[in-house]
């Protein structure tokens, strides 16, 4: 179920692609130590897949196929914060550094839920 024509679809995949840059960078940035090293493996890992979970869902060939691959995408977010949050809170990484992103991923997470319930109505 392709996203309506009166959405963006080109801007959510560059947006959800942006978002995966940033982890990118984020995870380069950080401190050496196992700890942020471990956290931080989790965080690019689920913050590179929520673009690739978008990209599948235009593409995908039903509406129960559609709202599966936005799901995931939901659960990847979701867990995007999860570390974010971690790294915050074990204090791997200033909080304030975070800020910009933690709020890229909970808007990111809007539109999906939005996306998701459009598609279950």
């Amino acid at each position: 179920m392709p996203v309506s024509e009166n959405s963006q679809p080109e801007d959510l995949r560059q947006r959800t692609k942006t978002f995966a840059l940033r982890i990118i960078k984020l995870y380069g940035s950080l401190p050496k130590s196992t700890e942020a090293q471990v956290l931080g493996k989790q965080l690019l890992r689920s913050g590179t897949s929520v673009g690739a979970h978008y990209r599948e869902a235009v593409r995908s060939r039903s509406k129960a196929e559609y709202i599966s691959k936005v799901g995931g995408g939901l659960q990847e977010l979701e867990e995007s914060v999860y570390w974010l949050e971690l790294l915050a809170d074990a204090n791997l990484v200033a909080p304030q550094k975070l800020t910009s992103l933690m709020t890229e991923a909970n808007e990111l997470i809007a539109i999906f839920v939005t996306l998701a319930n459009r598609a279950k109505a």
